[in-house]
């Protein structure tokens, strides 16, 4: 069972549980049903919603994050993405390869194609799907009004259910997983395990998205 009462909650959104009500989740143990979900791995870290590099890592590190998310990416990405700070990467995604991107997302499932910055809701939980972002720099004015327009500018997406790893001329690599700050010995082999995971939920959750079409890993899409 998840009950919403972490600072972001993002695997509970997707799921659908009311995140202003924790007490609410507690109906599945009356009323509830099973869900199957796929689980991420970064290396021998899983993770339920994302695993990020370069600037995306940097947000967590930030106190003000918990509090002010957007406000927080919009203020501290875009400069962070000028002065290209942190190790080289390079990402390698089946027949992908991104070389020095400033910032990597590799999450549980794609976001939806709209959020620039792993902000907003997955579609699914269990397509079997990595989703892939990669920015690269941009000054910091143009970055900043591509992140709050949702202009895909200057980002490469991929989903993918190929491993993802990153790679660095260095033996770790400060990341984000699933929102701590953590570090990870390099390469980073990212993975998805299909349907891993079982959550019991309420059989009615006010946040639940109806079943779509599951995106097609052979799209790439890549706005330069």
């Amino acid at each position: 069972m998840v009950i919403p009462a972490g600072t972001r909650n993002h695997f509970a959104m997707d799921l659908g549980l009311d995140r202003e009500d924790p007490s609410a989740a507690l109906e599945a143990l009356t009323d509830g049903v099973e869900l199957r979900v796929d689980l991420g791995y970064a290396g021998e870290r899983v993770f339920v919603n994302n695993v990020s590099f370069g600037a995306y890592a940097a947000l967590v590190q930030d106190p003000a994050y918990r509090d002010d998310k957007v406000g927080t990416v919009v203020r501290i990405l875009p400069e962070f993405l000028a002065r290209h700070e942190g190790p080289d990467l390079v990402v390698c995604a089946g027949p992908l390869t991104v070389a020095g991107p400033d910032a990597v997302l590799v999450s549980d499932n794609p976001y939806q194609v709209d959020d620039p910055a792993g902000l907003g809701r997955r579609a699914h939980l269990d397509s079997g799907l990595l989703g892939v972002l990669t920015a690269r720099a941009e000054t910091p004015a143009e970055t900043a009004a591509r992140l709050r327009s949702g202009q895909p500018h200057g980002l490469t997406r991929l989903a993918t259910p190929d491993d993802v790893v990153v790679c660095a001329g260095v033996p770790a690599l400060p990341a984000g997983l699933d929102g701590e700050a953590v570090s990870l010995p390099t390469p980073v082999r990212c993975r998805i395990s299909p349907m891993a995971l079982r959550v019991w939920v309420p059989r009615h959750r006010p946040g639940a998205q109806s079943a779509g079409r599951p995106p097609g890993w052979a799209a790439i899409r890549r706005v330069l």
